[in-house]
């Protein structure tokens, strides 16, 4: 199904003419020596109603005067309209997909439908604070070539613990990169804003000129390393990830598909690879192939084999061989 007709049949007519009319906070007009730029907040629901309730709740006391919420619902099993009609931010526009498009696929609608100047893409369990995109936007402003901040953020059930203050540079033999910062607590040795080599698809402020440049998330990823790969073009574009410490997000980290689900084993493996393999010459591809095969294939096996979870060693195996061959 080509872009255009899925998002035409994601919403209805009523929701294409509330889409006209930004949702917009009416706080204010102007930032100092700026005018106030529109950010569209793109959210995806996927049978969490509730969670997605409570983020509006989050979001309707951001101090940001020009913004719209964007909720995409994934396919769920049950209609959220209600819960969002419910929250305390009503008037977000609700797109429904009717099928499963995935974090990039669902992310991409959003983006299709948004009218900002910038991309606020935000999971739906995470609770954000008041001044949260002020913050994220004062890099933005003063730099043109920045093209993506992403806030510190903590976790929800750890306020004072950090998931995320920047990314590591990418293991090139591994196909992992780690997060600056992860599991410590944040006592100020995080607070240094700065350049940093992946955003985070938890919470990314960016550019939609940048978006329109390089395009938007590669939909074959589907979940898991999309903003990875996103990252990674976004940079040869010759824009910046932007790390901003004093932009502050709560994240209830793996309540949409769990810690060790197999459908996690599935695509962290397949997509390890594939972005491996569209991020990478041809000589780095084959030193990573040969430690992947050689070293994570047997040790990944015997794990799974040993604790007995055969779901998660099938769903690793199919995560191998769709990473190879996945287009």
């Amino acid at each position: 199904m080509a872009e255009g007709e899925r998002l035409m049949n994601a919403v209805s007519l009523d929701d294409l003419a509330a889409s006209t009319a930004p949702g917009t906070s009416g706080r204010g007009s102007e930032w100092p020596g700026h005018e106030w730029p529109l950010i569209s907040i793109i959210t995806i629901n996927y049978n969490q109603p509730e969670l997605t309730r409570l983020f509006l709740n989050s979001v309707s006391q951001l101090s940001y005067p020009n913004f719209e919420v964007i909720v995409v619902d994934n396919g769920s099993k049950e209609d959220p309209t209600d819960h969002v009609r419910r929250s305390d931010f009503p008037e977000a526009t609700l797109l429904l997909t009717g099928e499963n498009l995935g974090f990039s696929g669902g992310n991409n609608v959003g983006m299709q439908a948004a009218k900002g100047d910038f991309y606020f893409i935000v999971n739906n369990d995470t609770e954000v604070t008041p001044d949260l995109l002020d913050q994220l936007m004062e890099p933005m402003l003063a730099d043109s070539t920045i093209g993506v901040v992403c806030p510190k953020i903590r976790f929800f059930d750890q306020p004072d613990v950090i998931q995320y203050a920047g990314y590591h540079p990418m293991n090139l033999y591994t196909g992992q990169a780690g997060m600056v910062g992860s599991h410590q607590v944040d006592d100020g040795r995080f607070d240094t804003p700065g350049p940093t080599n992946f955003a985070h698809g938890c919470a990314m402020l960016v550019r939609r000129s940048v978006a329109e440049q390089v395009g938007m998330f590669a939909e074959q990823f589907f979940l898991y390393y999309e903003e990875l790969d996103w990252s990674a073009r976004i940079r040869r574009g010759g824009y910046t990830i932007y790390f901003q410490p004093t932009a502050l997000i709560f994240h209830k980290e793996s309540a949409s598909v769990g810690k060790t689900s197999p459908l996690k084993v599935y695509y962290m493996t397949r997509n390890r690879i594939l972005y491996m393999r569209r991020n990478t010459p041809l000589p780095q591809r084959m030193a990573f192939g040969l430690f992947f095969t050689g070293l994570a294939v047997p040790k990944h096996m015997l794990t799974y084999a040993a604790r007995r979870q055969f779901t998660h060693l099938k769903a690793f195996g199919r995560g191998v061989i769709s990473g190879w061959l996945t287009k």
